[in-house]
């Protein structure tokens, strides 16, 4: 550039201390500026479509990651999957007993996940921001009452809700109001659906039509001094299957299944549970509190169904 610059210079010294006489010599002159012009010119446009691959080589490459993305939330087919509902606050969280997961349901392309938090304190939530929230004919979304087994058979009435997701594994904005009466700002984000079906912790044991069964079931866990008896009666209705178990102890005072505390259906002889079927043919994992030692104790059991040993009743 700068070899050119100085060439350019030259001609205009000649040109200036040569006058005008000589018409050729402008003639020259004008050529030659004028080859020098388009020799800047291409320089120019080389520079230029160096820099604009690169450049342009990221726009496509975050256009087509933002794609991707968009057609992976597309392709989230109806159903109803287990998802991580994350905050921005420690105040503001799902129970501990769900493991930052809520029932996320897909439905004609619309989503929302029920979500159950911590306690009663919080009483409404806001699809959008605080101000907006307070105004009047805002649309706020009500508690509902969920109750909660913990692992140590504690239950706890708290409240849940069903929030309108417009979007996954980005963040949205979620206003609350406590008990204190002041609306707050948050924001949350739904990610890593799971479908139900495909979770670990819930199977889908509805193989039979609706009818009553005697199954044969194997039972493993514990000291051995108790049991559950087998065959079980197993009962089919309205797409849940629950299974009737019998223990040979009347020492057992409740049951935990899938999060669930069960009661026994009984309150003489050995202890008796009417519990769900969560999967047939696998060990299913149940607890069992026990009032035969000196303080209650949970033991961890698993059971199997056997579905080709059904007998309908």
């Amino acid at each position: 550039m700068k070899k050119n610059t100085i060439i350019v210079t030259a001609l205009l010294t000649v040109m200036l201390f040569g006058g005008c006489g000589n018409n050729n010599n402008a003639q020259e002159s004008d050529s030659a500026i004028n080859a020098v012009a388009e020799e800047n010119a291409q320089e120019s446009s080389e520079n230029v479509s160096e820099s604009l691959p690169e450049e342009s080589a990221e726009n496509i490459s975050e256009s087509d990651e933002i794609a991707e993305q968009d057609q992976e939330i597309a392709e989230l087919a109806d159903g109803i999957y287990t998802a991580e509902f994350t905050t921005d606050s420690s105040m503001f969280r799902i129970n501990e007993a769900y493991e930052n997961k809520g029932t996320l349901t897909v439905e004609n392309g619309e989503m929302t996940i029920h979500i159950t938090l911590i306690s009663k304190k919080i009483l409404n939530l806001y699809p959008g921001l605080a101000d907006d929230a307070a105004k009047e004919g805002a649309e706020l979304l009500l508690p509902t009452e969920d109750t909660v087994t913990y692992n140590d058979g504690m239950t706890e009435e708290v409240y849940g809700f069903d929030v309108p997701v417009p979007a996954l594994e980005t963040e949205f904005d979620l206003a609350l109001i406590g008990t204190k009466g002041k609306w707050y700002d948050h924001k949350v984000s739904v990610s890593n659906p799971v479908p139900l079906e495909d979770d670990e912790q819930v199977k889908d044991a509805v193989s039979l039509e609706d009818g009553t069964y005697s199954m044969e079931i194997t039972f493993e866990g514990g000291s051995g001094k108790a049991e559950i008896l087998s065959p079980v009666t197993v009962t089919v209705a309205d797409g849940k299957t629950t299974a009737t178990v019998q223990w040979s102890s009347p020492n057992y005072d409740y049951m935990i299944v899938d999060g669930e505390k069960y009661l026994p259906i009984n309150t003489e002889g050995n202890s008796i549970f009417e519990i769900p079927v969560l999967i047939f043919d696998e060990p299913m994992d149940v607890i069992g509190d026990t009032v035969a030692m000196s303080k209650p104790h949970e033991i961890e059991y698993t059971l199997t169904f056997y579905l080709d040993t059904a007998v309908k009743e």
